[in-house]
């Protein structure tokens, strides 16, 4: 089924087993030294990231399905950080995703008494700096340029260019860059 519309999918078996080898593979190197990122990269790349030159992964990272994931050039993970990504996540170029922010992309049908899980893609534009500890709900698109403050709660998609914070996450002021 079709994860960028966020229908209901039933995993298979392979996929399943996929899932299990990759908790595996990655419980093996997310912990450790800053010095082990090229490690965590290349596992990231092994399972199908999309990760980008000069890419930092800090210690505690999760990664829920790495398939699901793609990084562009000179961006840097912090420690801690969550992404539950059943939809595809993608991070622009030259961004900073500081320590346990989280990237969410699923959620339930709240709408059906069974709660299915449902799931939509999360775009981080290039330039982004998502401070520590704040949470991208599914769907959202987060334009270039954007800084997004300290446990702010992003709902909806941010227009670039601008600084936001709070919860829930408002316009502050724009970005000015030298």
């Amino acid at each position: 089924m079709d994860l960028k519309t966020g229908t209901r999918h039933p995993w298979t078996l392979g996929e399943k087993l996929r899932r299990a080898s990759w908790i595996a593979a990655w419980s093996l190197v997310r912990r450790g030294p800053r010095a082990l990122s090229p490690l965590r990269i290349a596992v990231l790349r092994l399972y199908g990231a999309r990760i980008g030159h000069t890419t930092l992964v800090h210690t505690g990272v999760k990664v829920l399905m790495p398939w699901n994931l793609q990084i562009g050039d000179h961006t840097a993970i912090g420690e801690g950080v969550e992404i539950y990504n059943y939809g595809q996540v993608t991070i622009g170029r030259n961004c900073v995703v500081s320590q346990r922010v989280w990237l969410c992309t699923g959620t339930h049908d709240y709408k059906r008494p069974d709660f299915p899980l449902i799931w939509f893609d999360i775009t981080v534009g290039d330039a982004v700096w998502l401070a520590a500890e704040c949470f991208v709900a599914p769907g959202v698109t987060i334009g270039d340029a954007v800084v997004v403050g300290a446990r702010a709660v992003v709902t909806r998609d941010l227009e670039g260019g601008f600084i936001y914070a709070g919860n829930p996450c408002v316009l502050i002021k724009p970005r000015r860059r030298d």
